[in-house]
């Protein structure tokens, strides 16, 4: 019994390893850029998502907002909508789930913000009619998925496939990838010459 409970717990680690070994740099460099442009604009960023990525898409927000911080450089503005639960349950019961995300961003989000939607199986429906509308307001849409992608690969401006098709390697995925985005971009910032100012951007544009 213990070497089947050895086996398992090795086994997980080395799918997670090979999960991770097999990334795709270019779309995570991708949504790196757009996020840094987003902050040389004064642009926000929103998160969202259910469940575990609920917790990831706090997480980030935390994360974008306080571990990116640096002396001379503006700060971003970050708002995770599964933080704001009075606003949240309003939405999913006086409306329908599917607006709960939808609506908060209709009182906020802008032009040239970021929108960035979490959905394991990339076919939640309040997270891809989220990333829609940030679309049609000219906002950057950006998603995080797993399996084959689902709906959300089509609808993002860019979108990260966690290359698994186990839920919670994938749920792992999505939070390594948030402290990788994060991290490098307060590396970026930090290793910058001059402060960047609002209105200055760089980098590849989606």
């Amino acid at each position: 019994m213990a070497r089947i409970q050895t086996d398992r717990i090795v086994g997980y680690l080395t799918q997670v390893r090979v999960m991770l070994d097999r990334m795709p740099v270019s779309a995570i460099e991708v949504v790196i850029d757009a996020l840094l442009d987003a902050h040389a604009r004064g642009s926000r960023v929103f998160i969202l998502g259910n469940g575990g990525s609920a917790a990831t898409a706090s997480h980030f927000a935390c994360d974008l907002g306080k571990g990116t911080i640096l002396p001379g450089q503006p700060r971003f503005r970050v708002l995770a909508l599964t933080d704001n639960v009075p606003l949240l349950t309003a939405w999913a019961n006086d409306a329908d789930y599917q607006d709960a995300f939808v609506e908060q961003l209709a009182n906020l989000v802008q032009s040239q913000d970021v929108v960035i939607g979490i959905s394991a199986s990339g076919n939640s429906p309040n997270v891809l009619k989220a990333l829609e509308y940030a679309r049609q307001v000219g906002a950057v849409a950006i998603g995080f998925t797993g399996f084959a992608g689902g709906k959300l690969k089509q609808l993002a401006d860019v979108c990260i496939v966690v290359p698994s098709d186990h839920m919670g390697q994938i749920e792992d995925g999505h939070l390594i990838l948030e402290h990788l985005i994060c991290t490098t971009i307060r590396e970026r910032l930090a290793a910058e010459n001059t402060p960047r100012r609002h209105g200055d951007t760089e980098g590849r544009h989606l």
